[in-house]
This record gives structure tokens, sequence and C-alpha cells, in this order.
């Protein structure tokens, strides 16, 4: 195992979510959101699992005033949990009217913030909040 001085070298994360309508979710990121399955496995007893890419990948660590700023900037109000899900595309607009048609629930518009990116926020299928945001300066 390689590493960094002392430290493990990780080369993914992934973040495991269970879904109670698995079909609905994985309809959702992988037909409506776009993201390319990597596996899928089924198993005895009816245990399912796929794993879909979704580009790079970081852990976003913020305490609890930095999660109220960020609800207020692109909601105007507290509305998000201990984990949301953000997801960077291209066009924040478009991405946000295409996965409301296919199945998520809007909960504010794309605003743009004060770190220059414009920002949607969502509930997606599987209970998860979601953020769209699109750089809008390269950075």
């Amino acid at each position: 195992m390689g590493t960094q001085g002392d430290r493990p070298e990780v080369k993914q994360m992934r973040l495991v979510v269970e879904v109670e309508d698995f079909d609905e979710a994985v309809a959702f990121y992988r037909d409506v959101l776009g993201l390319d399955e990597e596996f899928s496995v089924e198993s005895e007893g009816g245990a399912r699992v796929v794993a879909l890419q979704a580009g790079r990948a970081t852990l976003e660590l913020v305490n609890p005033e930095q999660r109220l700023l960020i609800d207020r900037l692109e909601v105007g109000r507290d509305v998000g949990r201990s984990i949301r899900v953000g997801f960077e595309v291209v066009d924040a607009a478009q991405a946000t009217d295409a996965v409301v048609a296919g199945g998520a629930e809007l909960v504010a518009l794309p605003t743009r913030t004060p770190w220059d990116s414009l920002n949607s926020r969502l509930e997606a299928p599987g209970g998860i909040q979601i953020t769209l945001f699109e750089e809008l300066t390269e950075g």
C-alpha cells in the first residue's frame, strides 16, 4: 500500500446511500443526472448495489455556521441537513430544469453566490438533498 509519509494513499471516495426506492434513485442519478454506471450487482435475497461515477470527488467539511450560511445564500432559509451532495454541472439553470423534470423537487432556483458560482438546491429521489453548482469563473 502506497503512503504519503505516514498517511494512507486514498485512491477513491465513495458515498454510500441506502435508498428505499432503488429503481427510482438509479433512474434519477444515472438516467436524469447522467452519472455513468461503474458496476451493478444483484445478490441473493434481493440485495442490490450500483456504483455511479460522478467525476472528481471531494469531501467538504463544514461547521454548523457555514452550513447555515450556505443555506441562507442558496435558499434564503435554513433547510439543510448534516449531509448534502453537490454536483458541479456545466449549466446550472439547464441542469436544474432537467432534474426537476426527472423527479427532483425544487427547493431553490439557481442563485449566484459570493464565491462566484450559480447554485440550485433540490430534494432528489432517495431522500438526498443536492446542490447543482456551476462555477462562473475559472479558479
